[in-house]
């Protein structure tokens, strides 16, 4: 069977009024050393394909069970944050634990937690040495000021002024156009139910000269014993899998989200794939997937950074 037993039984026991539906907490980013890791991978990974981050506004989508991946940036210099997500999830207590150990790791300029702490974590890196390049002179020094981490502690407790959490958020008005220096996830756009309107929505969000820097993963996420075999299951199996589920896996290959992102205008900067060539050929894919790229029935994951351009660029 293509499909887990455990992943069909949750699915059907979703319809059952007795059971209700409840998503689980999403996992990592109660860890600070987690979401340090992270972070500083979006800023080297721009940094190391000739795009240097130095972003006031940030938006995430889907932060997890806590801010932590935003405080990060705020902890390093970044003016305000708000995170999106589509099931309130984040604990805010447990942010303001990880804010503060934030802080230790950064005053002591840790190095990045690499593959032996984090070995699925995207994207991967040529060295995780800390990289004091991404900051000026006293830079990193003044964002740490005491200062500044008791406003950003006060305004998470209060969830307004350079914090905003919003759960469950509503595409049509949550933030205006053109806000944004940098939006990013990590391992959430394989799970929006509309990956165009979403993508648009963010490019919306973008200022000119803004980027999007994302990490996908495009595995079945323990659905199926084979990392790929979400893309051989037919649709009446699949839809009972997903059940009654808030969010669940869209199923859309690599090269699939860089389309939208093209014909949205946004121009790109760098792609990392995962490549694993021990799945499913494509030959046992479900027709709606057969047809896909090579490339893309290998691709386990992938991060992505592409860029608004700004006016006449």
């Amino acid at each position: 069977m293509i499909v887990r037993p455990r992943a069909l039984v949750a699915g059907l026991r979703s319809y059952s009024p007795l059971f209700g539906v409840r998503d689980r907490g999403t996992g990592g980013t109660d860890s600070a050393r987690y979401c340090y890791s992270v972070w500083l991978r979006h800023l080297v990974f721009a940094r190391d394909h000739g795009l240097r981050l130095r972003p006031g506004a940030l938006v995430e989508l889907g932060p997890g069970d806590s801010l932590g991946i935003g405080l990060a940036g705020l902890v390093s210099g970044a003016q305000s944050y708000v995170a999106l997500d589509a099931v309130r999830h984040a604990d805010i207590r447990a942010s303001r634990a990880v804010l503060r150990e934030l802080a230790g790791l950064f005053r002591a300029r840790a190095d990045i937690p690499g593959p032996d702490e984090f070995p699925d974590v995207q994207p991967g890196l040529a060295e995780y040495a800390f990289p004091h390049d991404l900051w000026g002179p006293g830079g990193l020094e003044e964002a740490l000021s005491p200062a500044r981490l008791e406003r950003i502690e006060a305004d998470l407790a209060a969830g307004r002024g350079m914090v905003r959490y919003v759960a469950p958020w509503d595409g049509a008005d949550v933030l205006g156009p053109g806000v944004a220096d940098l939006v990013f996830s990590q391992a959430v756009l394989e799970h929006v139910a509309d990956p165009e309107a979403t993508y648009s929505l963010m490019a919306g969000w973008l200022r000119p000269g803004g980027v999007m820097s994302h990490s996908v993963d495009f595995g079945s996420h323990g659905m199926s014993g084979h990392w790929n075999g979400h893309w051989a299951c037919g649709d009446l199996i699949w839809r009972l899998v997903r059940g009654r589920r808030g969010f669940f896996l869209n199923r859309l290959p690599c090269s699939a989200h860089a389309a939208i992102l093209g014909r949205l205008g946004l121009e790109p900067v760098a792609e990392a794939r995962v490549v694993d060539r021990g799945g499913l050929p494509r030959e046992r894919f479900v027709s709606a997937f057969r047809g896909m790229s090579e490339q893309d029935a290998v691709t386990r994951g992938a991060h992505m950074v592409w860029i608004r351009p700004k006016a006449g660029s």
